[in-house]
């Protein structure tokens, strides 16, 4: 990717824990992802250059392509993210960025394989996914869903322009 084209341009896909095969974990990967961030953080400064700090409110671009936007910048802080074999079973422990149940919302979980104690890993690593989320201006709340299974669901503050 040259510094001139946006993450989407290039073709790059953020890691969302949803994939059938882990995608993290080459430096070739760490670069991408450190391109793909860099990108979006200079589409901050541009469009929300009025702002006080405009890398502190996510842009339009992001929010219309939340889970795209959400999964890199998990990516990006470092978090690991899940994945799936060819079966659509678990094989790793880590972030999963979905669609939320409503528009404009995502969800980030901690799944992980059957046996592999994610559940008891959940509380503290979605602290570490809302703390980096907050940090970039997202909202996030955190929920119990079915078995008390913790997940965030994340928005963009109403301050965003529409």
């Amino acid at each position: 990717m040259t510094g001139r084209e946006s993450p989407e341009a290039a073709g790059f896909e953020p890691a969302t824990g949803a994939e059938a095969v882990p995608v993290a974990g080459t430096p070739e990967r760490a670069a991408a992802v450190r391109d793909a961030f860099e990108a979006l953080l200079r589409i901050r400064d541009v469009v929300n250059s009025g702002a006080g700090d405009p890398r502190a409110t996510p842009a339009e671009w992001e929010r219309v392509r939340m889970v795209r936007a959400v999964a890199l910048a998990l990516e990006a802080a470092g978090i690991a993210p899940s994945a799936l074999d060819e079966r659509g079973q678990r094989t790793a422990t880590g972030y999963c960025v979905t669609a939320g149940d409503h528009p404009q919302v995502v969800r980030v979980e901690w799944p992980g394989p059957r046996g592999s104690g994610a559940g008891h890993e959940a509380e503290r690593a979605l602290h570490g996914c809302a703390r980096v989320l907050g940090e970039l201006g997202w909202v996030v709340l955190e929920y119990r869903g079915k078995g008390g299974r913790r997940y965030l669901e994340v928005e963009a503050p109403s301050t965003i322009r529409r």
